[in-house]
């Protein structure tokens, strides 16, 4: 069981964002966000402004399937030792430089490429360029667990939001300006000169303290039972088998063997937390235009006030979690996120109207981010310090798998339903993760209450 959350002072909750473990993830988070627009919407307008036929830059969409199959090679990442890398910098950090590395690599190769004339290589290097961004992804989790005990993990991921936000800004915003003043390659030389801001910072952090791999894999019991077994057998494949045990049977035995019965609920409220606003998502551009609102008046809302809202309630998530604990919390960004997407249902019978669009954009990317600050300071809470790349990916994989998949049938609903029907057959996906955020904040098991408040 984790130590009980203080119930701290607001003066106190606010200091959380002054330590460097916290802030060090805005620059992660920056790091972490860059890549990701750079394979899909970005990569698209300079293949489409190129000339390349739309039937082609739809197959680029396969790219983010890498983000959503990470936990494949999340052992890998959590227990394989880099050669020289990991002596000099530790496991969590050698992954990250050399992933940032082959983010890096993989930019400077889409800008050395003529689109129209090497459409296969700029594919390759889009694929470099992702599998780099979700091992990252994979490492940045790591340490950012490892990195600060459980009542600092929300604070973490507010500010991993911002930097997050701030690098999907500079990889769309920032990458299409540099597009239309010099050309496309002097845009992604410029994210790849951005990749810097990660390298500086894994280079400035210390690595998480934790068990060498070796102590790790002795202290299972599981490995030590298969040493025994195994005697007489090649040097070579007692340790291969030994590794493979601790790295990829382990990180999930453990997770059932701690939670038990209830492991088989908390794997369901992660695929059901953010079902509801994933399910939505794809119809929400296109109940924007049908309704009559301009592309300038969509983007300026979009991303003045959605942006804002985002940070804003990722700062706010933190903040109340650092002051009450995760329990309550988590209850309110359930509600907050499922009951949000009532206003997209009120949008589309009010019509044009720029008002409702504002607040529907306020309400939504406000209660998203305190719901995904809240969300990721749990998910962080039921990783085991021993696995934490494994769970983590397992359970980031998982929370958007179901939501995606559902999204994909919102055109079809929409045509045979209207979109007010679906923004609240949407909502009511939200209801079973309300229900189970209330069962999982009555168990001091799972969430224990904050303790008296401290001075």
């Amino acid at each position: 069981m984790t130590p009980p959350f203080p119930q701290r002072s607001w003066q106190a909750a606010l200091a959380i964002y002054l330590r460097a473990p916290v802030i060090t993830m805005l620059f992660l988070g920056f790091s972490a966000g860059l890549p990701f627009l750079l394979v899909f919407s970005t990569l698209s307008a300079w293949l489409r402004s190129d000339g390349v036929q739309v039937a082609a830059i739809g197959f680029f969409a396969w790219i983010g399937m890498l983000y959503s199959i990470k936990f494949f090679w999340a052992p890998v990442v959590d227990r394989l030792a880099l050669p020289v890398l990991t002596r000099t910098f530790g496991q969590r950090r050698s992954w990250m430089l050399l992933a940032q590395a082959l983010i890096a690599g993989g930019l400077v190769g889409l800008a050395s490429l003529d689109p129209q004339q090497n459409l296969p290589l700029v594919a390759g290097f889009a694929l470099l360029v992702a599998f780099g961004s979700a091992t990252q992804d994979i490492a940045i989790d790591a340490f950012r667990i490892e990195s600060a005990p459980d009542d600092m993990q929300a604070a973490m991921a507010s500010t991993y939001i911002i930097g997050y936000r701030g690098g999907l800004v500079a990889a769309g915003a920032g990458a299409l300006y540099v597009a239309s003043w010099l050309s496309w390659q002097a845009a992604y030389l410029t994210m790849a000169l951005l990749v810097g801001v990660g390298i500086i910072t894994v280079l400035l952090r210390p690595e998480p303290e934790r068990l060498s791999l070796t102590s790790q894999l002795i202290h299972e019991p599981r490995v030590r039972a298969f040493i025994r077994v195994s005697r007489g057998k090649p040097r070579l494949l007692r340790r291969l088998g030994a590794w493979l045990i601790g790295a990829v049977v382990c990180p999930f035995t453990d997770f059932i063997s701690r939670h038990r019965l209830k492991a088989l609920w908390l794997l369901v409220f992660v695929a059901v937390f953010r079902i509801s606003d994933l399910a939505m998502a794809s119809m929400a551009n296109p109940l924007y235009i049908d309704l009559g609102f301009s592309l300038e008046t969509i983007a300026n809302v979009t991303n003045v006030f959605g942006i804002a809202m985002s940070i804003g309630g990722g700062i706010l998530g933190g903040l109340l979690v650092a002051r009450y604990g995760i329990g309550p919390i988590l209850v309110l960004g359930a509600v907050a996120a499922t009951l949000t997407n009532l206003l997209f249902a009120a949008l589309a019978l009010a019509g044009q109207s720029l008002p409702m669009l504002v607040m529907t954009i306020v309400g939504d990317n406000l209660s998203n981010g305190l719901a995904s600050a809240v969300f990721i300071a749990f998910l962080s809470s039921l990783t085991s310090r021993a696995y934490t790349a494994t769970q983590y990916a397992l359970f980031s994989s998982l929370m958007t798998l179901p939501g995606k998949f559902l999204s994909g049938f919102g055109g079809m609903v929409v045509a045979a339903e209207g979109y007010p029907t679906f923004f609240v057959i949407a909502t009511a996906l939200g209801l079973p993760a309300i229900a189970l955020a209330i069962w999982i904040s009555r168990d001091k098991a799972l969430v224990p209450p904050p303790a008296p408040r401290t001075a």
